[in-house]
C-alpha cells in the first residue's frame, strides 16, 4: 500500500526519489518522506504529512546533497497520519534509517524488549520497533548491517518490504520483502529500489524481483547480490519491464481515472489481441490449452478476489457455469483464507487481482496450494507476486491503472473471463457452435460499442451536477448486471464518498425499498436482455414511492425512457456481455458526481491502489 523508492549510483538521488514518490502516489498515502547520505556523509532524514509536494516544500532550504538514499510515502496503520510516525525512521543514535511496507504484528512484544533495554521510542509505529531492533543487534554483537538485518527479521512475525541505510556506509543499501512487494532496477552503474517498476521504468528496463524472505545487497560498483535470511546466496532472475513512460503520464486528461475510462476501448481490444483471430472466430487463452486436462476434470472452480475483483468474479461465475456448466463459487479472500474451507485436489481456485500484490488473495492462493488445488491467475501486473505464485494464468494488458478507482482494470479482468469461460467450453464441447460464434463476434465489437458510449461523456458530466446533493444512492440490477450495479455503487462511495449499495433488483422488496422517497437517487441498469420485463415492475415499484431514477436503457427503448427520469442509452449487445458496456456510464457517472463536489478523484481519502496489508 505505502511506496518505497530507493538510489544508489553517481547522479544526484534526491530528484530521482522525489519524481519516484510521485510515480506511486496512485497507490495511496498520507506522508511521505526521504533519507539521504549528504556529500559530507550526514544521514538526514526529512519527512512531512500530506502530500509529497509538502515534503518538498518542507526540504526547500536543507541539505539534500548526496548520491544515495531512500524514501517512502506511507498509509497508516499504527499511529495517526503525522510528521513524527511518517517514515523513513532513525534509530537511537541516528546511524540508521528505515523504511517499511506491511505490518509487524508481534511489534509490542518487541518494542517492550527494547524498553527494556532503555531505548526509547519517537513515534507510535511498528517500524521504529524493527530499526531499533537492527540497531540493538547490531551493536551489541558487533555486526555488520547485513547480519543484523538477517537476525532481526528472523524476530519478525509479519509482512514487509524494507531498506535500511547506514551513516558510516554510503555505498550500501539493504533491502529486504516478505509478503510485500519490492523490486530493484539495474541500471548502467547504479541501482534502484521501488515497490512496483514504475519509478524504475524511466531509467532502466532490467529488473528483479525479490521473493519472499531474500535480502538484496545493493552496493556502489558492485553486482547486486541477494542472500536469505540465512545467508544462502540466491540466482535472481534478471526481468525486463515492457512498460512506456507515456502510461504513467495524464495525457491531457485532468485525472488518471478519466482517462482509464476513455482508455478502455484500446485496452480491451490490446486484452483480447492474439487471443480472438483475425477473424473474429475463436478464442485461444495458451493457459486453458496447456492445462486443458486439469482445468476440464475440475470437480469445481472457486474465485477469489477482493474489491472490484470480486465484481468482475460474479461475472465469471456466471459465464463459467453457463457455458461450461462447472460449478463456481465466488469467495472474498479476506474469509476464505481464515475459515478453513474445504478444497480438494479436483479444485481449481482462481485467484484475481489487479496489482498481483493484494495480501488476502495471496495468502488464499498460498492456502489453496497448500491443499493441492490447482490455481490459475488472473492479474494485470506482470511479474507481481500471484502471477509468480499460481500455476499458470491470464494477464489482462490494460497497462498501468494509476487511479485508485478501478476501471480499465474491471472490464479486462471480466474480458479475460468471458475469453476463459468461451475456450473452456469450445473444449468441453457444452457450447454450441452457434453461440460460440455469436458471442465471439459480439465480443470483438465491444471496443467500438464502448467508443460510442464515451460519447456521452458530456451528457453523464450535465446529469451528475443535479445529483452532487445526494447523501445516499442505490444501484439495481439482475442477472449478469447485478454484479455491475455493486461495481457502480462502489465506484460512487470510493470517490465521492456517498453513501451507495448494490441490490438484485428483485430484492428491493425485502427490505430496501423502505429507504424509497423523493431523495432517493435509484440507479438501474435495465437493458433489453434476460429479465427486463421484471425490472421494468421494479422501476414502477419505485417510482410508486416517489423514487427518482436513472435508468441504464438499452438504444430505442421508450419503455423505460417514459417510466424514469433519466435515461443513458447503451449500444445493443447480448446479454453475458452487458457488463462490459453498462460498467461505463457508471464509472462516468460517479467520476463526474466526485469532480462536482471537489473531491480528490484520484487519490480518495483513506484507499490505496494496491491493498498489501491485511
Amino acid at each position: 500500500m505505502c511506496g518505497i523508492v530507493g538510489y544508489i549510483g553517481k547522479k544526484d538521488a534526491y530528484p530521482i526519489l522525489i519524481k519516484g514518490l510521485k510515480r506511486l502516489e496512485y497507490r495511496g498515502y498520507d506522508s511521505a518522506g526521504v533519507a539521504l547520505i549528504s556529500k559530507d556523509q550526514q544521514l538526514n532524514v526529512y519527512k512531512a504529512k500530506g502530500k509529497v509536494s509538502e515534503l518538498e516544500e518542507f526540504v526547500a532550504q536543507k541539505d539534500i546533497s548526496g548520491n544515495i538514499g531512500i524514501a517512502h510515502t506511507r498509509w497508516a496503520t499504527h499511529g495517526e497520519p503525522c510528521q513524527a510516525n511518517a517514515h523513513p525512521h532513525y534509530s537511537s543514535t541516528e546511524s540508521l534509517a528505515l523504511i517499511h511496507n506491511g505490518i509487524i504484528e508481534n511489534y509490542a512484544v518487541l518494542k517492550e524488549k527494547l524498553q527494556a533495554k532503555g531505548y526509547t521510542f519517537r513515534s507510535s509505529t511498528d517500524t521504529e520497533v524493527l530499526v531499533q531492533l537492527i540497531e540493538y543487534i547490531k551493536v551489541t554483537q558487533d555486526l555488520d548491517l547485513l547480519t543484523a538485518v538477517q537476525l532481526a527479521l528472523g524476530e519478525v512475525i509479519g509482512a514487509y518490504a524494507i531498506a535500511v541505510l547506514e551513516k558510516n556506509n554510503p555505498n550500501e543499501i539493504i533491502a529486504a520483502r516478505k509478503s510485500s512487494p519490492l523490486v530493484v532496477g539495474i541500471g548502467e552503474d547504479e541501482f534502484f529500489l521501488a515497490s512496483d517498476a514504475t519509478p524504475i521504468v524511466e531509467y532502466t528496463d532490467k529488473v528483479v524481483y525479490l521473493e519472499d524472505e531474500e535480502i538484496a545487497v545493493i552496493k556502489r560498483n558492485e553486482d547486486l547480490k541477494v542472500v536469505d535470511l540465512n545467508n544462502v546466496v540466491m540466482n535472481p532472475e534478471i526481468s525486463t519491464v515492457a512498460l512506456n513512460l507515456g502510461q504513467l503520464e495524464k495525457g491531457g486528461y485532468p485525472h488518471f481515472m478519466l482517462k482509464e475510462i476513455f482508455e478502455q476501448p484500446d485496452c480491451i481490444h490490446d486484452c483480447m489481441r492474439g487471443r480472438i483471430n483475425v477473424e473474429g472466430t475463436n478464442v485461444v487463452l495458451s493457459a486453458v490449452i496447456d492445462y486443458k486436462e486439469k482445468l476440464l476434470k475440475a470437480n469445481r472452480f472457486i474465485i477469489v478476489a477482493c474489491g472490484t475483483s470480486w465484481h468482475a468474479a460474479l461475472i465469471g461465475k456466471h459465464l463459467i457455469e453457463s457455458f461450461c456448466r462447472i460449478p463456481v463459487e465466488v469467495e472474498y479472500a479476506s474469509e476464505f483464507r481464515y475459515r478453513d474451507p474445504v478444497i480438494s485436489e479436483d479444485d481449481v481456485v482462481i485467484a484475481i487481482s489487479q496489482s498481483g500484490e493484494t495480501a488476502d488473495t495471496l495468502a488464499a492462493v498460498e492456502l489453496a496450494k497448500s491443499k493441492g488445488a490447482f490455481i490459475y491467475g488472473i492479474c494485470n501486473a506482470i511479474g507481481s507476486s500471484i502471477p509468480r505464485a499460481t500455476h499458470t494464468g491470464s494477464y489482462i494488458h490494460v497497462g498501468p491503472e494509476i487511479g485508485v478507482a478501478s476501471t480499465k482494470a474491471f472490464t479486462g479482468q471480466v474480458t479475460v473471463l468471458t475469453m476463459l469461460a468461451l475456450t473452456l467450453a469450445k473444449e468441453k464441447n457444452s457450447i454450441s457452435q452457434e453461440e460460440f460464434l455469436n458471442v465471439v463476434h459480439e465480443l470483438n465489437q465491444i471496443p467500438e460499442k464502448m467508443k460510442k458510449i464515451l460519447e456521452n461523456n458530456d451528457k453523464i458530466a450535465q446529469l451528475s451536477k443535479i445529483f452532487t446533493y445526494a447523501h445516499n444512492f442505490i444501484y439495481l440490477g439482475r442477472g449478469y448486471s447485478y454484479p455491475v450495479a455493486l461495481e457502480g455503487a462502489l465506484k460512487l462511495k470510493e470517490i465521492s464518498y456517498i453513501h451507495a449499495e448494490g441490490y438484485p433488483a428483485a430484492e428491493m422488496k425485502h427490505g430496501p425499498i423502505a429507504l424509497i422517497d423523493a431523495e432517493m437517487p435509484v440507479v438501474v441498469v435495465a437493458t433489453q436482455n434476460g429479465m427486463y420485463e421484471k425490472l421494468i415492475s421494479n422501476i414502477q415499484e419505485i417510482k410508486a414511492r416517489k423514487g427518482k431514477v436513472i435508468a441504464i436503457v438499452t438504444e430505442g427503448d421508450e419503455v423505460v425512457k417514459n417510466i424514469a427520469d433519466y435515461c443513458i442509452e447503451l449500444p445493443e449487445t447480448i446479454e453475458c456481455l452487458d457488463p462490459l458496456v453498462a460498467t461505463v456510464p457508471l464509472q462516468l457517472l460517479a467520476y463526474h458526481i466526485a469532480v462536482c463536489k471537489g473531491m480528490d478523484v484520484d487519490q480518495p481519502r483513506n484507499l490505496a491502489k494496491s491493498v498489501t496489508v491485511e
